[in-house]
């Protein structure tokens, strides 16, 4: 990290780099983001996404298989946020849910997918989480659903 110091004693920081990995890093919209996290975020995105559309693409009234675990799921998130939340834990499952399963999904995947056999310029794949920036960008996110959701109800 390195600070430098104005006339007024203000701080200024210039760069944190954290680690000295090496880091494949992609160009969007004049950022560089760092391109392993996006790339296993996605991936974790795709095995989400695909898994859902998979247990839902023919539901029944009585869920079997994959229907089956989805509601289960489902449950456990709900049954989580009302004992967190309380009577008003409604409009938090959605948000709750998303956070629960890709921080699950993403924490298996560093686990359980051999990530090294593919190769980049620069660094190498791992579990979304664990990059700093997706932790930050999870705290962040949930600090403006809380704010969005508690300051409307302040007179």
């Amino acid at each position: 990290m390195s600070i430098m110091f104005h006339q007024h004693t203000k701080w200024v920081i210039r760069s944190i780099r954290c680690g000295s990995r090496p880091t494949f890093l992609l160009e969007i919209g004049g950022f560089q983001v760092h391109g392993q996290v996006l790339i296993t975020s996605w991936v974790v995105i795709a095995i989400l996404l695909g898994s859902a559309a998979l247990a839902v693409r023919n539901p029944q009234t009585i869920p079997t298989g994959g229907q089956n675990f989805f509601e289960y799921v489902l449950e456990f998130i709900r049954d989580v946020s009302k004992t967190q939340i309380g009577e008003e834990y409604g409009p938090w499952v959605p948000f709750i849910g998303t956070m629960f399963l890709f921080i699950f999904v993403s924490n298996w995947s560093g686990a359980l997918l051999p990530w090294k056999i593919i190769q980049l310029p620069h660094g190498e794949l791992a579990a979304p989480t664990n990059d700093i920036n997706t932790t930050v960008a999870l705290a962040l996110l949930t600090s403006v659903a809380y704010s969005m959701q508690v300051l409307p109800k302040k007179d």
